[in-house]
């Protein structure tokens, strides 16, 4: 599939930051998101060692499911190194030069991507969601472990509560718990999507554990990527 290389990879953080700020503009986030999408895909890193420094050896993959019986229809590696330090707010720049490569291997062009990570619930409001989102003129959502930015109210315990993420007096996202009584996931939108139809994505994906199989998938094949 096609990603475009709309930028130069930056070898300090201002430089990072300043492609973050180009690029924002070219965010659209008041599209609807596709209500029922026939492929996603699922893209994860994994980090030999603690994954820190430049220079670690990294793995990039993208699994691509069936929309509504979950089974994989496509897979893609990447291994390389991390060529960008460990910065918060720019961690999408260790780990894009390998899921882009991944992504281009494709012969599928999925309906939506998933990231293991943020979209606009970043401190410049372009997380690797947004950034992929733009690369590949795709939908993306990001859907993380854990929060980054912004305040919540806990959602109540059951599957499908959700409470907004809430950071400088504007919503970037949505805390969503996705089995009952297991702790939530923190939503944002990417790119071409809008928080509806974002959290009704991860729930059709998540029918059975916390996390969507799209990043399930795509944690284990990483992994063994680095392990072959």
């Amino acid at each position: 599939m096609e990603v475009r290389d709309l930028h130069p990879w930056p070898a300090t953080p201002a430089e990072a930051e300043a492609i973050q700020d180009a690029l924002r503009p070219m965010l659209d986030l008041d599209a609807p998101g596709p209500t029922s999408p026939r492929t996603v895909a699922g893209l994860d890193v994994s980090y030999a060692g603690d994954g820190g420094g430049t220079g670690t050896r990294l793995a990039a993959a993208v699994v691509v499911l069936d929309g509504t019986t979950l089974e994989v229809l496509e897979e893609s590696v990447a291994v390389g190194t991390a060529a960008f330090p460990y910065v918060p707010g720019l961690f999408a720049f260790r780990e894009l030069p390998a899921l882009i490569e991944a992504l281009r291997a494709l012969r599928t062009v999925p309906d939506l991507l998933v990231c293991d990570g943020y979209g606009v619930a970043h401190p410049r409001r372009f997380g690797l969601a947004c950034h992929l989102g733009v690369l590949t003129g795709l939908p993306a959502i990001g859907v993380a472990k854990t929060g980054f930015v912004g305040a919540y109210e806990p959602p109540g315990g059951r599957r499908g509560d959700a409470s907004p993420l809430v950071d400088g007096g504007e919503v970037v996202g949505r805390v969503l718990r996705t089995r009952d009584g297991v702790k939530p996931v923190f939503v944002s939108v990417g790119h071409r999507t809008d928080l509806d139809a974002a959290c009704r994505a991860v729930l059709a994906l998540t029918p059975a554990y916390r996390l969507p199989e799209t990043t399930r998938r795509a944690d284990r094949l990483s992994r063994d990527a680095l392990t072959a």
